[in-house]
């Protein structure tokens, strides 16, 4: 059964404004819509689904990723939206297991070395940002923002970072994006500097949390999408006989 839905219906259903789904429909995010001789729009419940998609992969999904993966399956390119969503699923992984990391290299005492790199006492800018996979412009404005410090070489004068600047700098690449703003980073880096690991401990199981909880929300983005390929296949009106 392939009901007729009006903008207004769909707009109640999923709690959004009837602009907005003319927005995506511009955009070219869902399958072609038929509309009426009074020119009103028809959805059927392909459309209703590749909305219900687009709403669920912006909880997890970064909008460009979101936009594009939709493109793709409308022009028929399913593996390449595929594709898109798990370089992000990818990349998650990657943010997991380098909170995990520092986890550890936080509880170990021993940090002369990180990712198999021997750490020296006094790094320049340019090496810590490789060692923290961070472009040296962040770890500026971090420094400018007073998160961190650093001192000029006497005879060069370039920033130099000693091996405490560095696990700083660690710290805040990995928990800016998952619970701390740089209002809240402060007290946690003092934390980190006076040893009081119990509390930087707790700060980073709640990023793994937030992960957690994340790739929830991300699986269920999935499910909906596989149910919308579906769909697609059978009932998009470009591809009705």
């Amino acid at each position: 059964m392939n009901e007729v839905y009006t903008p207004k219906q769909i707009a109640k259903m999923l709690n959004i404004s009837t602009t907005t789904l003319r927005r995506y429909e511009e955009q070219g995010l869902i399958p072609d819509v038929h509309r009426t001789a009074s020119n009103r729009r028809c959805y059927r419940t392909v459309h209703v689904q590749a909305f219900i998609v687009i709403r669920t992969l912006l909880q997890g999904y970064d909008i460009p990723v979101v936009y594009e993966a939709m493109r793709n399956i409308k022009k028929g390119d399913t593996a390449q939206a595929f594709w898109l969503i798990n370089r992000q699923l990818h990349n998650m992984q990657e943010e997991k297991q380098r909170v995990e990391e520092i986890l550890t290299m936080i509880r170990n005492a021993d940090f002369s070395k990180y990712r198999n790199v021997k750490v020296a006492e006094a790094m320049k800018i340019g090496e810590v940002a490789a060692l923290a996979s961070v472009n040296p412009s962040a770890i500026r404005h971090w420094e400018k923002e007073g998160l961190i410090k650093s001192e000029r070489d006497r005879e060069n004068g370039y920033r130099m970072y000693t091996v405490s600047e560095l696990k700083k700098i660690i710290v805040i690449s990995s928990l800016r994006k998952t619970i701390y703003y740089i209002e809240n980073m402060k007290q946690l880096l003092n934390e980190l500097e006076t040893q009081h690991f119990t509390k930087v401990e707790r700060s980073f199981q709640l990023a793994l949390q937030k992960l957690n909880h994340q790739i929830s929300i991300r699986f269920q983005g999935i499910a909906e999408l596989m149910k919308y390929v579906s769909l697609y296949r059978e009932q998009a009106p470009s591809r009705q006989t």
